[in-house]
C-alpha cells in the first residue's frame, strides 16, 4: 500500500540521518544554538568538591573518594553501568604482511574472541609496528567508523561483513561495504607518518563491538551480556553504546598486553566525533590507558552540557540515543541538574595526559566549549603537580597549548587530519 511504502522510506531516512555525525545542518537549524550571545550565564560543579561538602586537597583523597563518586555518577545518569563479564581472551593470527606501508611496517591480522560461544561479538583487530627502531613500541589505538579496509587500500585487507551506516558515496550499499570502500578514509590515518616516527597503530570496527543504529544493542555485546545473565530486557541505568564501544577498546588492550613487540604501557586510545566521546569514556574507566585524545568529540564528549551552544542533550538524544543509558533522557532541558559535567570526564583521566582537539568550522561540537573544559580540568592536575592546558585565553587556530592537558583548534571542519596526527 502507499501508506507502507511511505512508513518504509521515513524510517530508511530516519536511520539514514540518525546515523551520520558527519552531517551537521547549517547554523540556522531548530534546536541548536549558534550565536554566543545566547549562550547565557552557568555554573559548573567543582570536581575536587564532594558529596560530603568536603573539599579535596591531596592526590590521596581524590583516589580514595572523589573520582569513584563522579565515575559513579557517569554510570548512573549519563554513560550507563558496563558489567563485568566472564572473558576468556583468545587471539588468532588470520595475516601477516612484513612490507606493509610500502615496507614501513608488520601488519598484523588478528581475531579477538572472549566468549566460548562462536556467535559472541568478537574482534578483527588490525596492528601496525614499525619495522625500523626498536620493540617494545608505544601504539595509538582507535575505532575506526567504516572498518580496517577502508584505513589501507590493500585487497588482502578482509572487508567488514556486518551492518554498516550509510555513506554519501557508494563504498556502503544495503547497509554492508562494497569494494569502493577499500582506502576510502585512509585520508583520516596517517600510516607512514605515524610509522615513521616510531609508533604503532591498531584499530578495528567499532561495528564490531555493536552496530551503530536504535535496535543495535540487540546484536551486539549488550544485547549478549543480557543473554548471559538470562535477560531480556535492558535496565534504564545500563550501558548505552559508548559503553560497548569502549568495552571493545579495553579488549583490545587485552590483547596488546600480551603482544611482546608493543609497549602495552604507552598505549594511546584516541577517537575522533562519536568515536572521541568513547575515547574519552574509555580512558576514563581503563586507567591502563596511557593517554586519551579525543578529536571534534563534542555533546557527550570533551564540551560542556551547559553552554548552551551547538548540540545539546535534547539533541543529541535525538540523533543518537542509545549512545547513552536511558536516565540520561531525564535530564533534556535539564543540563545545570547534573552533578558533573564534562570538565569532569576529563578529570577522571588525571593524572594521565589527555589531549582535546576542535575545529573552527565544527560548531555543532561547540569548539569553545571543549577548550573551556579542558580549562576547568585544570585544578584536578595541579593536585598531582602537574600543569594543564596552561592559558585562560581560547588559543588561536592551529595554535597547540597545554601540557598535561593538551588542547588545539584546528582551521576547518568536523574532520581528522595529518594535522591533528602532528599534534598527538
Amino acid at each position: 500500500s502507499r501508506l507502507s511504502v511511505l512508513v518504509a522510506v521515513i524510517g530508511m531516512l530516519a536511520v539514514l540521518f540518525s546515523n551520520s555525525s558527519l552531517w551537521a545542518a547549517p547554523p540556522t537549524s531548530h534546536g541548536r544554538n549558534y550565536d554566543e550571545a545566547k549562550v547565557g550565564s552557568y555554573t559548573l560543579p567543582d570536581p575536587l568538591v564532594g558529596k560530603d561538602g568536603q573539599r579535596i586537597t591531596d592526590p590521596s583523597s581524590w583516589i580514595a573518594t572523589r573520582r569513584n563518586e563522579i565515575l559513579r555518577d557517569f554510570r548512573d545518569l549519563m554513560y550507563g553501568h558496563t558489567p563485568e563479564l566472564p572473558v576468556k581472551l583468545r587471539s588468532e593470527v588470520t595475516d601477516i604482511r612484513k612490507d606493509a606501508v610500502d615496507g614501513l611496517a608488520t601488519r598484523t591480522l588478528v581475531t579477538l574472541r572472549f566468549f566460548d560461544d562462536p556467535d559472541a561479538p568478537h574482534i578483527n583487530l588490525m596492528l601496525y609496528v614499525p619495522n625500523a627502531g626498536r620493540k617494545p613500541v608505544p601504539v595509538f589505538l582507535g575505532l575506526s567508523f567504516y572498518g580496517n579496509a577502508s584505513v589501507e587500500k590493500d585487497p588482502s585487507i578482509p572487508l567488514p561483513e556486518g551492518w554498516m551506516r550509510p555513506t554519501r558515496n557508494s563504498a556502503v550499499v544495503d547497509s554492508r561495504a562494497t569494494e569502493s570502500l577499500r582506502g576510502a578514509y585512509a585520508h583520516r590515518w596517517p600510516l607512514a607518518m605515524v610509522l615513521e616516527r616510531g609508533y604503532g597503530v591498531a584499530t578495528f570496527y567499532y561495528g564490531d563491538m555493536e552496530p551503530d543504529h536504535i535496535e543495535g544493542w540487540r546484536d551486539g555485546i549488550r544485547g549478549y551480556a543480557l543473554k548471559l545473565a538470562g535477560r531480556t530486557e535492558r535496565g534504564r541505568h545500563e550501558w548505552g553504546a559508548l559503553g560497548g564501544w569502549s568495552w571493545g577498546l579495553s579488549r583490545a588492550l587485552d590483547y596488546l598486553e600480551t603482544n611482546p613487540a608493543v609497549d602495552a604501557h604507552r598505549v594511546a586510545v584516541f577517537g575522533f566525533s562519536r568515536l572521541g566521546k568513547t575515547a574519552l569514556w574509555a580512558g576514563a574507566q581503563d586507567e591502563r590507558f596511557a593517554l586519551v585524545i579525543s578529536n571534534n568529540s563534542g555533546e557527550g564528549g570533551a564540551s560542556l552540557a551547559r553552554r548552551n551552544f551547538g548540540e545539546n542533550i535534547a539533541y543529541s538524544i535525538a540523533h543518537a540515543s542509545w549512545r547513552y543509558c536511558d536516565r540520561f533522557r531525564d535530564y533534556i532541558g535539564r543540563a545545570s541538574d547534573l552533578p558533573f559535567d564534562q570538565h569532569m570526564l576529563l578529570a577522571l583521566i588525571a593524572p594521565r595526559p589527555v589531549y582535546i582537539s576542535s575545529a573552527t568550522e565544527d560548531l555543532l561540537a561547540d569548539p569553545k566549549g571543549e577548550f573551556v573544559s579542558a580549562v576547568h580540568v585544570e585544578p584536578v592536575y595541579q593536585l598531582f603537580g602537574l600543569r594543564g592546558v596552561n592559558t585562560m585565553k581560547w588559543p588561536e587556530p592551529d595554535q597547540p597549548a597545554g601540557e598535561y592537558v593538551g588542547y588545539h583548534l584546528r582551521t576547518g571542519n568536523h574532520a581528522i587530519t595529518a594535522y591533528d596526527w602532528e599534534q598527538f
